[in-house]
């Protein structure tokens, strides 16, 4: 069920970049009207969204990779949630200084982090046939 969750997520994500970063915008900060987001931005989402599809769809080695590393960052979100907005900031926005965090970006970053490292867990133990 989670390689077709993940399929899914990664189809919306290469179909629609632009509304998952208007869906991001509204989330995690304050003032999307006032920040411009990097011309490549979108066209390096929608690669992302290719990567995850035929990722889950292989169910291999991709797979098993895109899943250790979803945990990784998963633990960095986790346990250092911060990161997250100085790593963003300059990724996304054309000027990062000027992005307003939503103040309660932290708390939902340390959830997505765990959510990541649960997911992560899972199918390495679905792998080892525990």
């Amino acid at each position: 069920m989670l390689r077709q969750f993940l399929c899914a997520l990664g189809v919306l994500t290469a179909l629609i970049p632009d509304q998952i970063v208007d869906v991001f915008e509204a989330i995690a900060i304050e003032n999307p009207e006032q920040n411009t987001v990097h011309s490549w931005f979108g066209p390096l989402i929608r690669a992302e969204g290719v990567v995850i599809t035929l990722a889950a769809l292989r169910d291999g080695r991709l797979y098993a990779w895109l899943l250790n590393v979803t945990g990784i960052v998963g633990a960095v979100l986790l346990f250092v949630p911060r990161l997250y907005e100085q790593m963003a900031g300059p990724l996304v926005y054309e000027d990062p200084e000027s992005v307003e965090w939503n103040e309660h970006l932290t708390d939902g970053v340390r959830v997505i982090g765990a959510v990541y490292v649960l997911l992560a867990l899972l199918d390495r133990r679905r792998r080892m046939g525990a």
